[in-house]
């Protein structure tokens, strides 16, 4: 077979197997709505009646801390691909970890997958990659639980904080109780899944959806199990990676406040953010309505005025939207170009996709 039919060969399976909702025409039609969504908001800030106290915000509104903004979520992104790579396979290029990280980010904001369509285009490109399902799976798993850890700390430790008035701020008793203790009893039951895992996973299945059911467990048992051991010193660079993506976020909410007026006092910017970004679990495209909304009711919950609030959370969205959905629809193009020119970009982490040996680990 000639050089230019195996190219060819190529191109057409990075085409054909692509899922359709990844598909180019699909990513480029959600990008024109995102893009169209932002314009209509400034029309409706700029002409409605009764948005006054909010146009006078954004007129005022400091130059400097808003760039500020947009820098901070751009750090924030690449502390993500870099806890993404380190995750996955420490052996990958720098250039597709950035590519498939950042096209992931992509995913979560263009596609209405309450944050799913990352982990599911990652899954995609590292199978096309050469890497293993179950592999994949696995360390998917791990990498949802590792990103995620640093936000139940965030409410774990900062709620009990705020009522013993350790911290400064106004925090009403039930939601800061509910969500603090939600979040201690998340870890709680994380410890204890790999158990329960092993104790309802069909031993022998027989049937078709049996064997998916027992792969999938087998896949969430196995991955927080993974999750502890990338967990441990002799992978800093993970935890370098999930604290940075948090850190840096909750840097730029911050920076967004302080662009329109006053940085509300820590311990209720920390829990309004952590608990408001919940709302990005409804499955809207990007969290468009659910994550906003959750952010204005959380922080004027805590004590925030509400016109702050609104253009701090206008501005920060804009930012958290927009550079992932601009460089991550770049970087999907990239990363399709990858897979016209090396059949598996991966080939260096096969060596490294099995379970990590806890006892070899420390």
């Amino acid at each position: 077979m000639t050089a230019h039919s195996q190219t060819g060969d190529s191109d057409a399976n990075a085409s054909t197997d692509i899922p359709d909702e990844f598909n180019p025409r699909h990513i480029v039609r959600r990008l024109l709505e995102l893009v169209l969504l932002g314009v209509l908001v400034a029309v409706a800030i700029s002409a409605l009646p009764g948005l006054g106290d909010l146009r006078h915000r954004f007129v005022e509104a400091d130059a400097a801390f808003v760039v500020l903004v947009g820098l901070l979520k751009l750090a924030s992104a690449l502390c993500n691909i870099l806890a993404f790579r380190y995750v996955f396979c420490r052996r990958l290029g720098w250039g597709f970890s950035y590519r498939l990280g950042m096209a992931e980010q992509a995913a979560n904001v263009l596609l209405p997958t309450g944050g799913a369509g990352g982990l599911a285009l990652g899954a995609w490109a590292l199978r096309r990659g050469g890497l293993s399902s179950d592999y994949v799976a696995r360390r998917s798993v791990a990498f949802f639980v590792i990103t995620s850890t640093p936000n139940f700390l965030c409410a774990a430790i900062v709620g009990p904080l705020l009522l013993l008035h350790v911290l400064p701020g106004h925090a009403p008793v039930v939601p800061t109780v509910v969500f603090s203790a939600l979040a201690i009893g998340s870890f709680g039951f994380a410890i204890l899944l790999p158990s329960i895992v092993d104790r309802i996973r069909p031993r022998e299945p027989h049937s078709r959806p049996g064997r998916v059911i027992s792969s999938a467990l087998t896949s969430l048992g196995d991955g927080i199990r993974d999750t502890g051991a990338l967990l441990r010193p002799s992978h800093a660079w993970v935890i370098v990676g999930a604290i940075g993506y948090l850190a840096f976020d909750i840097a730029a909410f911050a920076a967004a406040f302080a662009a329109f007026g006053a940085v509300p006092p820590v311990g209720p910017l920390v829990f309004g953010y952590t608990i408001g970004q919940l709302g990005g679990l409804i499955p809207l495209p990007g969290g468009i309505g659910g994550t906003d909304g959750g952010l204005i009711g959380a922080m004027v919950l805590y004590g925030a005025p509400l016109s702050l609030t609104a253009a701090a959370v206008v501005a920060y969205r804009a930012f958290q939207l927009g550079i992932p959905a601009i460089l991550g629809a770049i970087a999907f193009v990239q990363l399709r170009h990858t897979f016209r020119t090396s059949d598996q970009p991966t080939n260096l982490c096969a060596p490294l996709a099995e379970p990590i040996p806890e006892q070899a680990v420390g």
